[in-house]
């Protein structure tokens, strides 16, 4: 609809655009660099950003850049994660079978693990998203599986992905002290400042096929405003500026289209 409007050869900010034109920054350079590091090192990281900033982003970047010959990227998401649930999912996505009793489980996936290093040469990853919303039950279970050979060796590179909450309400706490300290590497991703969030809509646009200023700089000023530097936030709040702005054929979004979209769709 408003791709023909507008000229697009694609939708702008769509959530499934190829890693290689995702919006590159410093930040999430950075980011994903250390990232990588720690799938090298087999090592234990925690990833925290608000909702929206770009976290799964990241994880994307990553697993794109990962050699398959080398790694092997298993994920898992699950607000409801119990550790026999955790054993399952992760021994599922190497191709095996679970039995119901974790403690074997748990053997099993150690077992596959060491073979998978020894023999392939290949060095497991495993992501857990959504782990500011994991019980204190299962936080310990990820730092059992990460000891092994009596602690001197981890079998798996471990990334734990959330919102602050997985430090301010979990890691944080005396409670899960033993697993705080095993933490290796620390990742923040921020919300975009003002000049981000203009480079941020210039570089979206220009993927999709122009480098016509549609929107203005103070429409860019009011995004930034009502979004707070939130990717996700953004990517909506365009979306439904486009939609306005070509449906009342205005090939220039100003601050005002961006007062009745706001007004209109998210007040």
């Amino acid at each position: 609809m408003y791709e023909e409007f507008y000229h697009f050869q694609t939708s702008p900010f769509s959530r499934d655009i190829p890693t290689e034109n995702l919006f590159d920054f410093p930040e999430m350079t950075e980011v994903v660099s250390r990232m990588q590091y720690v799938c090298e090192k087999q090592l234990f990281a925690v990833l925290t950003g608000d909702c929206g900033t770009g976290k799964t982003t990241a994880l994307r970047k990553l697993n794109d850049l990962l050699d398959p010959r080398c790694y092997r990227m298993m994920y898992v998401s699950d607000s409801r994660l119990t550790p026999r649930e955790f054993y399952r999912i992760l021994l599922e996505q190497l191709g095996i079978v679970a039995p119901w009793n974790s403690a074997k489980a748990k053997g099993m996936l150690h077992e596959k693990l060491s073979v998978m290093k020894a023999v392939d040469g290949i060095k497991a990853v495993c992501v857990v998203d959504e782990a500011h919303l994991l019980s204190f039950a299962m936080l310990e279970e990820i730092r059992f599986l990460l000891n092994m050979k009596f602690d001197s060796l981890s079998p798996i590179a471990l990334i734990l992905a959330g919102q602050p909450e997985l430090w301010e309400r979990r890691l944080s706490l005396k409670k899960c002290e033993a697993i705080y300290q095993r933490i290796d590497v620390q990742s923040v991703l921020n919300h975009f400042d003002r000049e981000k969030t203009g480079a941020y809509i210039r570089h979206q646009l220009s993927y999709a096929g122009t480098e016509a200023e549609i929107f203005t700089e103070r429409s860019i000023d009011k995004i930034f405003e009502f979004s707070k530097g939130i990717a996700r936030t953004i990517n909506k709040v365009c979306t439904s500026s486009l939609l306005y702005g070509s449906q009342n054929r205005l090939r220039l979004i100003d601050d005002h289209a961006l007062d009745m979209v706001i007004e209109g769709e998210f007040a």
